[in-house]
């Protein structure tokens, strides 16, 4: 198994669709997306099938420049491995990769080649960001994201699409800035504690006695700003909302899918991980913040009439506990919070998908223009429910072992003396019920009404809409029955975590 391949095999992908060959043959190099997509999913999973969890590290590979490292003689280089988490994530982004392709039948109707160009671009940074072992190379392939994003949402986006693409771009490049003056801070305190330029993350650490605590924290500050644009922390989630309502179906499928998750990973990689005293010091007021993204999200999308935005808020809110589930400081909220964020991704990418249909069949997305659609669409109705109810966190669907370990995890924590984590804890089960009213909102409102007249004549889902439902719900019953597949193979990992924690 070769992680080069695996990251790369896209990039190349991606020139393929800009040949002359393909122009103007949409339907092809549709066929040929969704063929290569599965295909690089496929090969993904056999890096489950040899995964060994005994090892810091599977799969080492580094990539050269006939024989030379980048930026060798500063310590950096493409350096790339895959643990328990980052494999979990690899396979995720994959696998909606490969969802969101199929997805794109109906939702793209021009620039073809350039469309699944950018989207292969984009899974090659994902995958990046996830398997690099080098602080460097993780910056690069964070960056490299934003520009097929941003293009993606502005081409083939609706209504102020540029706007909100440009709004997207710059929240993210600001964050990253900070980000940056972090890395730099944390390369350089290395350097002066171990007398080596080094930028694998493996061995980079924080001498605290050439460098006092505040400087510590001034890092993990700056650090922590650019992974909470991404997550997003509010305030920093104004690009997000507009961004989804904006951006075309398979595009919100993976804004909400992977990339929200590449904040909470680098809180992970980073925060925790790497300027651990400076976290437990932090943690109260992250806390508060994650009650703040708990409650303030569920309250908007609750008082939302465009479904796309009930689902964007949603996003929000759940992002929230998975940052109460990282201030646990113990393996058991970690553990929640990572199957939460897989949880997320299949979920949220199904729901978007749902509002995708229900906009294309009916031509609106506003909920007092929705009524009784179940009659006419009862396959929908029931994929959607399932989703549902998997989002509120019903037991036995995939969304409640993660909940569950976030809420006991913070409830055991032992991280404050003045139970603040509990505080916030049992404050934010409050989550719980807003979802349902929610949730049960949006259901009541689309499907369970009266019939409108306007809407006798609508076609359910079709054979492809039906596959992709039907995948993503399968996935969400599956683990929600079996989470210890998860967890068996992210706990040695999280107990290294939770290990550099104090825990």
């Amino acid at each position: 198994m070769d992680l080069k391949v695996l990251v790369f095999a896209p990039l190349i992908f991606s020139l393929i669709f800009l040949l002359p060959i393909f122009s103007g043959r949409s339907i092809l190099i549709r066929r040929i997306a969704k063929t290569l997509a599965g295909i690089h999913f496929l090969y993904s999973l056999m890096f489950l099938v040899f995964f060994d969890n005994s090892q810091t590290y599977n799969y080492p590979t580094e990539l050269t420049f006939m024989g030379q490292k980048w930026f060798g003689s500063l310590g950096i280089s493409l350096s790339m491995g895959l643990d328990g988490i980052s494999l979990l994530f690899v396979l995720l982004t994959s696998f909606l990769i490969f969802i969101a392709c199929l997805a794109s039948k109906g939702a793209v109707n021009s620039k073809h080649s350039l469309y699944y160009a950018l989207i292969f671009i984009l899974e090659t940074a994902l995958l990046g960001v996830f398997s690099s072992t080098d602080m460097f190379e993780f910056f690069m392939y964070w960056e490299m994201e934003l520009i097929p994003m941003y293009f993606l949402i502005s081409l083939w986006g609706s209504g102020n699409a540029k706007k909100s693409a440009m709004k997207f771009l710059l929240y993210t490049f600001i964050g990253s800035l900070f980000m940056l003056c972090g890395f730099l801070m944390l390369y350089n305190f290395n350097f002066i504690s171990t007398s080596q330029l080094t930028a694998d993350i493996s061995s980079l650490k924080f001498d605290y006695d050439n460098a006092p605590m505040y400087l510590q924290i001034v890092t993990s500050i700056l650090i922590l700003i650019g992974f909470a644009v991404k997550l997003p922390i509010v305030p920093l989630h104004s690009w997000l909302p507009s961004a989804h309502v904006d951006a075309p179906t398979p595009v919100s499928m993976l804004l909400a899918g992977v990339l929200l998750k590449m904040g909470a990973y680098g809180i992970m990689r980073f925060n925790i991980q790497m300027l651990s005293d400076a976290f437990l010091i932090l943690v109260p007021y992250i806390a508060i913040l994650a009650f703040i993204n708990v409650v303030y999200a569920a309250i908007l999308a609750y008082y939302q009439v465009d479904i796309k935005k009930i689902v964007a808020y949603s996003s929000i809110s759940s992002m929230g506990l998975v940052l109460l589930g990282l201030c646990s400081s113990n393996s058991i909220g970690i553990c929640g919070a990572v199957i939460l964020m897989l949880a997320h991704g299949i979920i949220s990418a199904g729901l978007f998908f749902v509002v995708g249909i229900i906009h294309k069949r009916t031509g609106t997305r506003q909920l007092v223009l929705l009524s009784g659609i179940a009659s006419v669409m009862p396959r929908l109705a029931g994929f959607t429910l399932i989703l549902v109810l998997a989002s509120i966190g019903v037991p036995l669907l995939m969304s409640f072992p993660g909940e569950f370990l976030i809420f006991f995890g913070a409830l055991i924590s032992s991280l404050t003396n003045n139970y603040l984590i509990q505080v916030v804890a049992l404050s934010s089960i409050i989550i719980l019920v807003l979802a349902a009213c929610y949730l049960m909102k949006l259901m009541h409102g689309v499907f369970y009404q009266e019939l409108s007249e306007q809407y006798l004549k609508l076609k359910d889902v079709t054979v492809n809409e039906f596959i992709v439902l039907f995948t993503l719900s399968l996935i969400v019953i599956v683990f929600g029955i079996l989470p210890m597949s998860i967890i068996d193979i992210i706990s040695p990992y999280i107990n290294v975590i939770v290990e550099a924690f104090g825990g």
